[in-house]
């Protein structure tokens, strides 16, 4: 690692999370493990909740073209149905997350669960090791640092 990539790393970096509130029993945890990350990793965080996964998209793009954060956490649930609302709901947050990081170049981790059922969508947030709000937080992290080392 270089001098200035070890700067970089110690430096204070704030982060956005935005979480969905459908699906509380589930985005509750991711967002547990998202924050507990960032802290772990000495990095500060501002939280910001929607309604749902699909309203994703817009805030974590707002928050991106900020400027006031280097990265933005994405966390949701999306837990299949009977009907095809799942899979809308999944495409648009999906298409939505990435259009927003692009056009703003701001990374966007993408933490929203799609899983068939609610077990599924449980054993991913519970507070350990596979918890996906984690990961998502490592992935936001690790991307800040990629950014950093390409030349402008």
């Amino acid at each position: 690692m270089t001098n200035e990539s070890k700067t970089a790393q110690t430096t204070k970096t704030r982060y956005a999370v935005v979480v969905a509130k459908w699906n509380s029993f589930v985005t509750d945890g991711l967002l547990q493990g998202a924050l507990k990350t960032l802290k772990a990793q000495g990095f500060d965080s501002q939280v910001f909740e929607v309604p749902g996964a699909f309203e994703l998209p817009l805030v974590c793009q707002e928050t991106a073209k900020s400027e006031a954060f280097e990265a933005v956490i994405a966390l949701g649930a999306v837990i299949r149905g009977d009907t095809p609302h799942f899979d809308y709901v999944c495409s648009g947050v999906t298409h939505g997350i990435t259009q927003a990081s692009l056009s703003t170049s701001v990374p966007i981790a993408f933490g929203v669960l799609t899983t068939d059922t609610a077990e599924h969508a449980v054993a991913r947030s519970r507070d350990d090791a596979n918890n996906k709000g984690s990961e998502a937080a490592m992935a936001a992290i690790d991307m800040v640092e990629v950014l950093r080392t390409i030349p402008s």
